[in-house]
């Protein structure tokens, strides 16, 4: 990729420039995680003029947290939803061929210490196989005991029987969200951070575009839209119930959040680089322990949840849970005191009209686009893999209500993401410059390429951050552009003051230094 291609994307002045002199676009989408950058990056790629409004940053919310898996779903299989695995098969494929960069190929390994299981999962996973077909990864494996504990050095000893042994993929979630914004922005899509939608336009009883307000100078932009797609995730029903004030309507929740939390330990606990799958626990979950850039994730919760929070914390059971299903499995038990970091995903679950309970495991994790009277159009649920399809099925929809007129043919399944080369890279297992792709030798180029704050991580690499991947504040740079505070809160909190000194000298705005220590001591704090 060429250095102008990556220069186009810089400039919080040019952008807001930009933003007040646009008038009227064809589709103005609102949300800036996975979902409505597939969406604009799409609707780009068909020749329609697009604006993307994030309230807060780039895949702040859901978007950041996930498990980091790109995978079919092998518990959705166990539901019987076949379609919904089939989809997300297909579409894990397209996302590792077009980020190699960021997404790689990743065996799992099923034990089993009952002499059921592994033939039990092995015939389940085998069909994950069949469904997969050409798009597969590699072949499901019986193992022995022997042949389990050298793919799982970290695994209990005691009573294994074998395991099965299955592929699946990998991604860095936020850096894959950023990736998304900017091939958009290459696209000529207008995507501004920090400049939350504050107001629905409508007129004769149609939305008709959207206003917004820059967070950092409180300025106003109002824009025209012929289309708005409100893409916010679990925080869809915000932006309804704005539409519906607006022409007098009762707008009934769509969404029934659902948390899932995970806890970071050093890769010593479970060394290898095979990931750990249980597919159902004591009560009835799953377990995964990951392998990722270096550290080991475990998780994960499906807990319903009321608030909305954007910083949700964990509850005390759900880290019970994991801490104890862990030293079920785990030859050595991490305790609360070897966790370098907890964070907490929220699903935008949506929900049935007969969901009277509380179970969200049981809720559908297919996405779901509505159109409301006034015609704004609402798409949630669904998960990381499948937003590609997700923003094809968004853009149909408004072609059948004739929000839009006929577009082409979507071409984003054989799209590269920027930094993606030519030739087929590997996502990187540990932090560094590979996460950059074909865009590392700019990395490089930049002041402080030679000066390491910790194991991968330069000064170059938050001057790239500010230069060319919107970051604004510490937050933006540690948490989703540098992963540290999702991989170690307490370096990331160490190192904060460096950079919040050196994205002073790029971009001249205050960091907001002492918001992200308060939210580093958050991801450091086990609930006990």
């Amino acid at each position: 990729m060429s250095n102008q291609a990556t220069h186009q994307e810089s400039g919080r002045p040019q952008l807001l420039q930009a933003l007040a002199g646009l008038g009227q676009v064809d589709l103005a989408v609102i949300g800036g995680g996975a979902t409505g950058l597939g969406v604009a990056l799409d609707a780009a790629q068909r020749g329609l003029s697009v604006l993307l409004l994030e309230s807060h940053d780039f895949a702040k919310g859901t978007s950041s947290r996930a498990t980091k898996l790109v995978h079919g779903g092998v518990r959705y299989l166990a539901q019987g939803n076949i379609s919904l695995v089939q989809e997300a098969l297909h579409e894990r494929t397209t996302l590792l061929n077009n980020a190699p960069h960021l997404a790689r190929p990743l065996p799992f390994v099923v034990p089993g210490y009952k002499c059921w299981e592994v033939p039990f999962y092995g015939v389940g996973l085998k069909a994950y196989d069949a469904l997969a077909g050409k798009a597969g990864l590699g072949s499901t494996q019986f193992l022995s005991a022997r042949r389990t504990l050298d793919c799982m050095p970290g695994v209990k000893e005691q009573g294994l029987k074998g395991g099965v042994k299955y592929w699946d993929g990998q991604f860095d979630d936020a850096r894959l969200a950023l990736a998304l914004a900017r091939t958009a922005a290459a696209q000529g899509v207008l995507l501004v951070n920090y400049c939350p939608v504050t107001e629905l336009l409508h007129e004769q009883g149609k939305v008709v575009g959207v206003r917004c307000a820059d967070a950092e100078s409180g300025q106003v932009f109002t824009v025209r839209a012929r289309c708005v797609v409100n893409a916010t995730g679990v925080w869809v029903d915000d932006i309804r119930q704005k539409d519906g004030q607006a022409a007098g309507r009762t707008v009934q929740p769509m969404v029934a959040p659902s948390q899932g939390v995970h806890l970071v330990v050093d890769s010593e606990f479970f060394p290898g680089d095979h990931a750990l799958l249980v597919p159902k626990t004591q009560d009835g979950r799953v377990l995964f322990a990951v392998p990722w850039l270096g550290k080991v994730i475990l998780g994960t919760t499906d807990t319903p949840r009321h608030d909305l929070s954007r910083e949700p914390d964990a509850f005390l059971e759900e880290v019970n849970f994991i801490l104890g299903e862990a030293a079920r499995y785990l030859k050595r038990a991490p305790t609360r005191a070897d966790v370098k970091s907890i964070w907490v995903g929220l699903r935008p679950l949506v929900r049935p009209p007969e969901n009277e309970g509380n179970n969200t495991k049981k809720i559908s994790r297919e996405h779901t686009v509505l159109v409301s009277p006034s015609g704004m159009v609402t798409v949630t649920g669904g998960k990381w893999t499948t937003y590609r399809a997700m923003a094809e099925d968004t853009l149909q929809k408004c072609v059948e209500h004739g929000l839009l007129q006929d577009l082409p043919a979507s071409s984003t399944a054989s799209l590269k993401l920027l930094g993606a080369s030519s030739g087929r890279t590997s996502m990187a297992q540990t932090p560094g410059l590979l996460s950059y792709g074909s865009e590392a030798s700019v990395v490089q180029g930049l002041p402080g390429a030679d000066i390491e704050l910790a194991p991968g991580f330069t000064v170059a690499m938050i001057r790239f951050a500010a230069r060319y991947e919107y970051a604004r504040t510490v937050e933006d740079v540690l948490a989703r552009r540098i992963r540290l505070l999702f991989l170690d809160a307490k370096l990331a909190a160490e190192l904060a003051p460096t950079v919040a000194q050196i994205l002073q000298e790029e971009i001249n705005v205050d960091p907001k230094l002492d918001d992200f220590l308060t939210l580093a001591a958050q991801y450091q704090h086990v609930p006990a």
